[in-house]
């Protein structure tokens, strides 16, 4: 089949673009200037480097190279919403039309604005299912009882917190939630938090979106996250199952366990 794929930052697009080839998938990758990487180039069977604000182009190069199905890979930072990039004319409409700049109402727009002209958003994860953390225990060393209380505190918050499409984690320690992920990212939340508790350990929990559908905004962990971790004293990673892509799986799993951090994954919450 032939897909295209919007390239934002990180392991996941290049990772995607490399099991397309493998399974004999046409990609093309349609690269953020912006946020892609020079990799994003070797592995896609042809790529084009567009700007974030160049909805338009993108559209007009959907058309010329026959795709009528893409996917969005990789992160864009929420920030980049209120920097210097210039939207074309079609982007400035729809960012004066959408109510909230929040991640669904953006690309809810962007996805009816494809749509119409006949490129379809599919499932960012379907090329990568492999990689979605399973449900139970994923490293050498389980939860213990102290860090199981704070993910079932934390993943109420979380789930309540991607709900409202704000985040996707949250710091716990003590069963106290010291600190909400919103436009700075997991990286830079973690290290808040850890200013905030003066040596105490933390738990971090990552919640997916209640929504049905897996089209964007994934929740993303690798072997950074687990660098992370161990910089700020953050012992436990609970995820949800079946909706976490973990990439470079066997690196992070390996460093966890070296640094005898806990990682699960856990069912839907209703189930919990």
């Amino acid at each position: 089949m032939k897909f295209g794929i919007i390239a934002g930052n990180g392991r996941f697009p290049v990772l995607a673009l490399e099991t397309a080839r493998k399974e004999g998938h046409e990609c093309v990758a349609f690269a953020i200037r912006e946020e892609a990487a020079p990799e994003v180039e070797k592995a896609a069977a042809r790529s084009h480097w567009i700007s974030l604000g160049d909805l338009t182009r993108l559209i007009d190069l959907c058309h010329e190279e026959g795709i009528t199905q893409i996917m969005m890979a990789g992160q864009v930072k929420h920030t980049k919403i209120f920097s210097a990039i210039r939207p074309d004319w079609r982007l400035a409409k729809l960012l004066a039309a959408v109510a909230t700049k929040n991640t669904d109402s953006l690309i809810g727009a962007v996805q009816k604005v494809l749509s119409d002209e006949g490129v379809n958003l599919v499932d960012s994860t379907l090329l990568l299912k492999s990689l979605l953390a399973p449900e139970g225990a994923i490293t050498k060393r389980r939860l213990d009882s102290g860090e199981l209380r704070d993910a079932e505190y934390g993943r109420r918050i979380a789930h309540v917190l991607a709900s409202m499409d704000l985040g996707q984690s949250v710091a716990i320690a003590d069963r106290a939630c010291v600190a909400l992920e919103a436009m700075e990212g997991t990286d830079a939340m973690l290290r808040r938090a850890a200013s905030l508790v003066e040596g105490k350990p933390l738990r971090l929990v990552k919640a997916s979106s209640r929504r049905r559908h897996l089209l964007f905004d994934v929740p993303v962990i690798g072997p950074g996250t687990i660098d992370v971790m161990v910089e700020t004293g953050t012992t436990a990673l609970v995820v949800d199952a079946g909706r976490t892509l973990m990439l470079d799986r066997e690196i992070l799993v390996d460093k966890a366990n070296a640094a005898k951090i806990a990682i699960a994954g856990m069912g839907a919450l209703e189930k919990q």
